[in-house]
């Protein structure tokens, strides 16, 4: 692909990047810009500078935020007796969108997946094992993408609590066997929360 400009040559290949965007999408992203007015493209890239630099983490659930304790967190009208062990924060944003679900969230970070080096040392475990630890749970429910790397996940944290005094749930199978969260429809979403089922019974056949 031949530029006639550097700065529109660059502009691509960064573009370009992004997930799921090859050079044409990103040629035709990038001459949509050109066209708009000067001030549209300083404002995204102004809130582009902001979101990476200023959007944090909260200290609590690991979703992101605008401050150390997210809305979701620092909301009293939310269970906090009630955690939802989710992969990121897409699975937050997808079950919030079912209106269903009234407890809090803990972001794992991933799942474990030793074929990608991903072990229980780099994901968001042990600061859930410490509020389990400090009674803070009264039920866990597990939600994360129902695919192998998941369900790994999902038995390696039971194991480290089932002498623990709390219930331990998962979602129902509304969600297919080796989908991903974030790509289920909010009414099945939703059911699957709401009809969630003992842990035990998820993995015994």
């Amino acid at each position: 692909m031949e530029f006639s400009s550097k700065l529109l040559e660059k502009a691509v290949n960064e573009m370009a990047q992004l997930p799921g965007i090859g050079k044409r999408t990103a040629l035709r992203l990038v001459l949509h810009l050109l066209k708009q007015p000067k001030d549209q493209t300083v404002f995204l890239s102004e809130s582009l500078v902001a979101m990476r630099t200023e959007v944090i983490f909260c200290k609590n659930c690991h979703n992101v935020s605008d401050t150390f304790l997210c809305e979701i967190c620092a909301n009293p009208k939310r269970d906090h007796e009630l955690v939802c062990v989710v992969e990121d924060i897409r699975d937050v944003m997808a079950i919030e969108n079912t209106r269903q679900y009234q407890g809090v969230y803990h972001v794992l970070g991933g799942k474990i997946s030793p074929i990608d080096g991903v072990g229980p040392s780099q994901l968001h475990i042990a600061s859930l094992l410490q509020k389990i630890k400090e009674g803070k749970v009264k039920e866990l429910i597990f939600a994360l993408s129902s695919t192998m790397e998941g369900d790994t996940t999902n038995f390696y944290i039971y194991k480290q609590i089932e002498d623990k005094t709390l219930v331990v749930s998962a979602i129902a199978r509304g969600i297919a066997v080796g989908d991903e969260l974030e790509f289920a429809d909010e009414v099945t979403l939703g059911r699957s929360i709401m009809q969630r089922v003992p842990f035990e019974s998820s993995f015994k056949v």
